[in-house]
């Protein structure tokens, strides 16, 4: 993540923010997962919870690999998406685990075991936890904006703080299921480890595309209720997911078990549909690439050899294989530059201001070095 530059004070205050935040999370997170285990005499939970993030953690590494593989065309860089996986892993689930349990005590003493599960599994749980991971989208938009480019960036930034906050929250439900036995653990992981482990990606993927519109929209309209529209779309969604895992329990053994088959077969439709409208985004931001390098072309600051592995989704590792390192550099530079072409664009039809169109020369002067250096090594040492 490059610091400097028109927006560099801005990015270096976001970065000591989320540095803040994650100590503040990972304070919370011990306060409440080591020191009141060991306190109530509770230590052997610390056992169980090692043997949860052993689960746990490889599982989420390899979740990640999906989210990345949408994300071809112009990667995100690797250090703002380690930053997301920390709001999500540490800040979010800190947080949320926090107030969640506080709410939870609260209402359990107003008014019962019974009533205190469905308030903090329906509405605290959805509203906090949502309100957390959305809090971090907004912090890669506002503080990060020239990596925020669209509804894809969105999407992906929210699957990382989701799947980061996945992974953490995962690690407690392996250690209390472990806790209860063999079986219990084994049904904790079909359902949160192969059943459903994309639902709190989902969930977030709303409030990633509506900060995604606003990125895209031209209207001041837009760019403030996108992201609000988006964020209650999360909340619901997670509020059904959660609500349904309370109505199946209330049921029964048997009529939990043909709650949860209708719960399973609704949400493989609604994941079928998701993955389709991804994968429509994926096409677009394609199309969107090529269109605006099309004059780079004409103009020879770009090959059309170099404009067709911008487009192609494995073009990366082709020009890696092809060129090294500065092959690689050479495409992203080239995809960036597309990008940042269609900022301004959107700007310029808006009448508003960017710092985009100051990045255009810059980056064509780089894909000419960075061709000149792919050149002379390829014509190796001079007589």
């Amino acid at each position: 993540m490059n610091l400097d530059g028109p927006d560099g004070t801005r990015r270096k205050f976001g970065l000591v923010l989320l540095s803040f935040a994650a100590t503040l999370g990972l304070s919370l997170l011990g306060v409440f997962f080591v020191a009141l285990p060991v306190a109530v005499g509770e230590a052997d939970l610390l056992g169980f919870m090692c043997l949860g993030a052993f689960i746990a953690i490889p599982a989420g590494a390899i979740y990640l690999t999906i989210p990345r593989m949408l994300d071809r065309y112009d990667p995100e860089p690797w250090s703002v998406l380690v930053g997301c996986l920390i709001w999500g892993g540490f800040v979010a689930c800190g947080v949320a685990v926090t107030i969640n349990s506080l709410v939870e005590e609260y209402v359990r003493n107003a008014a019962g075991a019974e009533v205190a599960n469905v308030v903090a599994t329906t509405i605290c749980a959805p509203i906090v936890e949502e309100s957390m991971k959305g809090l971090g989208v907004f912090g890669v938009f506002y503080f990060l904006h020239r990596e925020f480019d669209g509804l894809v960036d969105g999407v992906i930034y929210a699957f990382f703080i989701a799947l980061g906050f996945a992974a953490i929250e995962n690690v407690v439900y392996y250690a209390r299921a472990a806790s209860e036995g063999a079986s219990a653990l084994t049904l904790t992981l079909l359902i949160r480890g192969v059943v459903a482990p994309w639902g709190h990606p989902v969930y977030t993927a709303m409030t990633g595309l509506g900060f995604g519109i606003a990125r895209e929209s031209t209207t001041r309209t837009k760019r403030i209720l996108a992201p609000l529209v988006g964020f209650v779309m999360a909340v619901t969604l997670h509020a059904i997911w959660n609500g349904g895992s309370v109505v199946a329990g209330a049921l029964g053994d048997t009529g939990g078990a043909g709650f949860f088959c209708f719960m399973l077969s609704l949400w493989l439709i609604f994941v079928g549909a998701f993955a389709a409208l991804i994968v429509g985004l994926v096409r677009r931001r394609k199309r969107i690439l090529a269109a605006y390098l099309e004059d780079e072309v004409a103009m020879r600051f770009v090959t059309p050899t170099e404009r067709t592995l911008v487009t192609d989704p494995f073009g990366l590792r082709k020009a890696k294989t092809a060129w090294g390192d500065d092959g690689e550099e050479l495409i992203r530079t080239a995809a960036r530059l597309a990008t940042v072409k269609w900022h301004s664009d959107r700007a310029d039809r808006s009448g508003n201001q960017t710092i985009s169109q100051h990045f255009i020369a810059p980056f064509r002067s780089k894909i000419r070095e960075l061709r000149g250096r792919i050149a002379a090594r390829q014509r190796g040492p001079s007589a």
